[in-house]
């Protein structure tokens, strides 16, 4: 069957999925990376909204995540994160801070980047584990967790998810986390 669509009706078409999915920006990285700060400074300047995955899903649990993790599990929390993710492809305009683990589950990180981009934010080790020292206990993945051990614990899952993080279509490491350059990258 022949398309009844000129090739200007069809560069038209990429153009508005092009600017659909860049309007349409999915944080991911490590817990303690900074992905809710980003997400408030993005909204704020890009006059759209903000959302964080994890308060999504607090709300629609009536649970906090630590709740969650204790009395359902994890593979409970990961079903209902992808779900509560996947309402994402129905909103137009938007910017979304994940979970560190989102997008290593149910292939959270291929629907991401079909839906949107994705950008992750690389924090250092070090800068991890000094901004979650005082969060420990709202965190099930390290509540039990020494100052010791959380580094060993944040370079193992650092390594065990660089596999979904590295096909993130944008990669922002700390020298480039100012709010001028992550806009110039992402408009780009």
């Amino acid at each position: 069957m022949r398309s009844n669509k000129t090739p200007d009706t069809l560069r038209a078409i990429d153009m508005v999925q092009n600017s659909i999915i860049h309007s349409r920006i999915f944080l991911i990285g490590m817990m303690g990376s900074g992905k809710s700060y980003w997400c408030k400074q993005l909204s704020g300047k890009l006059k759209c909204g903000g959302y964080d995955l994890d308060f999504l899903i607090e709300s629609s649990e009536e649970k906090n995540i630590a709740e969650i993790f204790a009395e359902d599990g994890e593979a409970y929390f990961r079903k209902t994160e992808a779900k509560v993710l996947r309402w994402f492809g129905e909103k137009k305009i938007f910017v979304l801070a994940t979970g560190g683990g989102t997008p290593c589950f149910h292939e959270n990180m291929e629907w991401m980047n079909k839906n949107g981009t994705t950008v992750w934010i690389d924090e250092t080790i070090e800068v991890l584990a000094e901004r979650l020292k005082p969060e420990k206990e709202h965190r099930p993945l390290i509540k039990n967790l020494t100052d010791d051990e959380l580094k060993d614990f944040l370079y193992e899952k650092l390594e065990e998810r660089k596999q979904y993080y590295a096909h993130a279509k944008i990669h922002l490491k700390e020298k480039d986390l100012e709010l001028k350059k992550i806009l110039s990258i992402v408009n780009s």
